[in-house]
């Protein structure tokens, strides 16, 4: 047992140091890997397993809303992208450049894409020309380089992977509500799929993308009473176009600028997933979004039939859940602990006794509930299982987020939140910049949104004392 038990104790707690837990879990659960180029990750199946999860069934939510999926190159010419000023200088810092190709030096810079904008918005100024070819909804799937300073596996690293949409519209009301629409589509798949709870609103001028007309974000909640920012929708307005020259004939054959807009969520939801569910033997993985959905374990395998059975039962299973069999030779205690570490949902555990019985045993992940079931009723009796656990986890996170949003009328009241009550900490604001950066100033606390559903908590800002003009979600952020 005590190999067993050193399994779980090379993961430091998560209230003695949440930073050195988090990097402990998404080693040792063998999700990534630390590459030769500072700042770039690995992925390791176990990691990229849940990315190809979360992007099969949000691009299953994308195409059910009209999108196309394209690819764009990864290099942008250095006059493409100082096409659009605000944009060149919000990404400028993160810029990789290109100046070489095989032995020749480049007569242009080629930006390595810190994201796409300037490369559709070059596609869609060449293929849009009248109403009837709007709107164009793309989105690709690729990766992306900012020369990030400091770096945490998932949460921020110099190359990621993730998807970006950009869409063209006829009118500035479509574009606003597409830029809702995908703003919602992010929120409904992180509470359905991952069970993570977000708070939605709209970016202060301050946060918001650069070159945005307007930024809408859904904010998440970590274990740690940080706020992760998980997911963006922009409306571009014609800004984008003016530069571009994107325009097309109206019905009444006017010329007209288009309409932009652009979304993105990345493998950070890998890292939210980790913060909001996971506990001090591993991750705890939703069973909506986990590769493996139930792991067989046989007790006892070297006695006669044991393995055999487990195989039958594996095999059954794997036609409706994600199924795998551990009949490695090493311990059942250490096939717990590795099952727990790597955040599996729930094992079955199969030994002579249980076969005798006509039995098995499902063990849940998050509550390590044991549920004595009979072999006839495994699929049944773990669909209720896995149904019951994907639900309960929302619901403790919606509780955990409940739990952590404090009201502050006063700037001690604020201060004193930033310090004692960790979580999103609601207050008002003038919208005056300097109110901003000074609360930043004091306390490192960022605005994370403005909330689409608005009260009216206090008549004055929390900062400066006039009067106030909007609710304002706060806090420590990664």
């Amino acid at each position: 047992m005590a190999k067993d038990k050193k399994l779980v104790e090379a993961i430091t707690s998560m209230e003695e140091d949440f930073t050195q837990w988090y990097t402990d879990v998404v080693k040792k659960a063998e999700l990534m890997d630390y590459s030769s180029i500072k700042g770039c990750m690995i992925f390791k199946p176990n990691g990229y397993a849940i990315w190809e999860n979360i992007q099969k069934q949000l691009d299953a939510r994308f195409k059910e809303t009209g999108v196309e999926n394209v690819y764009m190159p990864m290099f942008i010419p250095e006059s493409l992208l100082e096409k659009e000023k605000d944009h060149v200088e919000g990404f400028a810092p993160e810029v990789a450049w290109v100046t070489q190709g095989g032995l020749e030096t480049l007569q242009e810079r080629l930006c390595v894409r810190p994201t796409s904008e300037t490369l559709f918005c070059d596609l869609y100024s060449k293929i849009v020309q009248s109403y009837r070819d709007l709107p164009k909804v793309y989105n690709q799937w690729c990766s992306v380089v900012r020369w990030e300073k400091t770096t945490r596996p998932f949460l921020r690293s110099s190359e990621f992977l993730w998807q970006e949409g950009h869409t063209v519209h006829a009118t500035a009301e479509e574009a606003e509500e597409r830029t809702i629409q995908m703003l919602n589509v992010y929120a409904d798949f992180c509470e359905e799929v991952l069970a993570i709870p977000m708070v939605k609103g709209r970016k202060t001028d301050k946060e918001k993308f650069a070159g945005a007309e307007a930024t809408y974000t859904i904010e998440a909640l970590m274990h740690d009473g940080k706020a992760l920012q998980s997911g963006t929708s922009h409306n571009f307005g014609d800004g984008f176009a003016k530069a571009f020259d994107i325009q097309y004939t109206d019905k009444e054959n006017k010329l007209q600028y288009v309409h932009q807009t652009s979304w993105g969520v990345s493998t950070r939801l890998i890292g939210a997933l980790i913060m909001v569910h996971g506990d001090d033997s591993g991750l705890v993985l939703p069973p909506k979004v986990a590769p493996t959905q139930v792991m067989v374990v046989p007790i006892q395998q070297q006695k006669e039939g044991v393995l055999d059975q487990a195989n039958a039962l594996k095999e059954r299973l794997r036609k409706e859940f994600r199924t795998k069999l551990d009949d490695s030779e090493k311990s059942p205690g250490w096939k717990f602990a590795e099952q727990e570490m790597r955040g599996i949902p729930t094992r079955i555990e199969l030994g002579p006794k249980d076969i005798e019985a006509n039995q098995c045993v499902i063990v849940r992940r998050d509550t390590r509930e044991k549920i004595v079931v009979s072999l006839e009723e495994a699929e049944t009796k773990l669909a209720e299982v896995l149904e019951t656990m994907q639900t309960d986890m929302l619901e403790r996170a919606k509780k955990f987020l409940a739990e952590h949003v404090s009201d502050a009328r006063t700037y001690e009241e604020f201060q004193d939140a930033v310090e004692n009550k960790p979580g999103f900490i609601r207050a008002m604001w003038c919208g005056n910049l300097a109110c901003e950066e000074k609360i930043k100033e004091d306390t490192t606390a960022t605005s994370r949104c403005m909330p689409f559903e608005q009260e009216q908590i206090s008549d004055v800002c929390v900062c400066c004392g006039k009067p106030a003009k909007k609710l304002v979600y706060w806090g420590k952020a990664y």
